[in-house]
């Protein structure tokens, strides 16, 4: 997630605005408000009677909506997780009635920018990573006492990094002697204890996305989210999903394609009548050269799109 004002611009916002299909009179749902980029264009296509449901977990965030858009009467704002959007569409009398669910995922570029967040090595900070600052372990929290081996096993599931061992083993080393509360003192003990750099990539940016990953439970999130934006929708609604990494997006695609309703299934038999995918998967996007250029950020960013179906397929 990369958008909003002071210079930050929405990722795929064109596309991502016509993947949505906007009807003036249709109800939305953003559930990663951030700084309102995708949130305010959604807002531009509807009439009188259209709705946007915003929702973040950032306390930031939200005081940015409320400043931008209180006087909006078409947007409601909720400072919450995106998981929870179903109950958040049942309290508004609109479950089944959504025409279009947006979900913009990540870290978004103030967040990244404010080194007191601790999600970037950039510059010093407190060794926090949370996305909702009042809620859970912070990074520092978390690894103060994670053993060893979670450790390595977060690092390597999350953050496909191949010198996962080796790495945990050093942090739960240098814990011993002095606790790690800033971004640089735990990037630089990574850098110490990783045996081969990327010329193009610090040493340290795998394991602070895993690290990152596990502080929110970002995956689990995302698999909660999916199945519940699938219950709010109206048939034809979309469901426009972009993605940062491999294994968000390789979990919206597989969503997308119906595999976690074939698990239990034999693969040489179709899949019993009410396990059919309710998704029907259209086009994927990625960002122009002209968009990354301007918007670095945006380079591994993946756009998803799903619509419900009024009957299986």
């Amino acid at each position: 997630m990369s958008e909003g004002n002071a210079g930050h611009i929405a990722v795929l916002q064109a596309e991502a605005i016509a993947a949505l299909d906007i009807r003036p009179d249709g109800c939305y749902v953003d559930g990663t408000y951030g700084r309102g980029g995708h949130c305010g264009l959604i807002l531009q296509q509807l009439g009188p009677q259209g709705r946007v449901i915003a929702i973040d977990q950032d306390a930031d965030a939200i005081a940015d909506g409320r400043t931008r858009f209180g006087h909006e009467p078409r947007l409601s704002l909720h400072h919450d997780n995106f998981e929870s959007l179903a109950r958040i569409v049942d309290t508004q009398g609109l479950s089944g009635g959504v025409d279009g669910v947006l979900l913009d995922l990540g870290v978004s570029s103030p967040q990244l920018d404010k080194a007191e967040r601790g999600f970037s090595f950039a510059g010093d900070g407190a060794l926090d990573m949370r996305m909702d600052t009042g809620s859970g372990q912070s990074a520092a929290q978390w690894i103060a006492t994670v053993e060893e081996q979670d450790l390595a096993m977060v690092l390597r599931d999350y953050g496909e990094e191949r010198y996962a061992k080796r790495i945990a083993k050093a942090i739960v080393k240098a814990r011993g002697d002095t606790p790690f509360t800033s971004t640089l003192q735990l990037a630089n003990t990574i850098k110490e204890a990783h045996p081969r750099w990327d010329h193009h990539r610090h040493p340290a940016t795998r394991s602070f996305q895993a690290i990152r990953i596990a502080i929110n439970r970002e995956l689990d999130v995302l698999h909660t989210a999916l199945a519940r934006s699938v219950d709010v929708l109206k048939p034809g609604g979309r469901l426009v999903v972009i993605s940062f990494h491999s294994l968000e997006d390789r979990i919206v695609k597989r969503f997308l394609r119906g595999d976690r309703l074939r698990q239990n299934v034999p693969r040489h038999l179709p899949a019993p009548e009410q396990a059919q995918n309710p998704l029907r998967a259209l086009k994927k996007s990625t960002p122009s050269a002209e968009e990354v250029q301007a918007n670095p950020r945006s380079r591994s960013a993946v756009l998803r799109v799903g619509e419900k179906v009024s009957v299986a397929v």
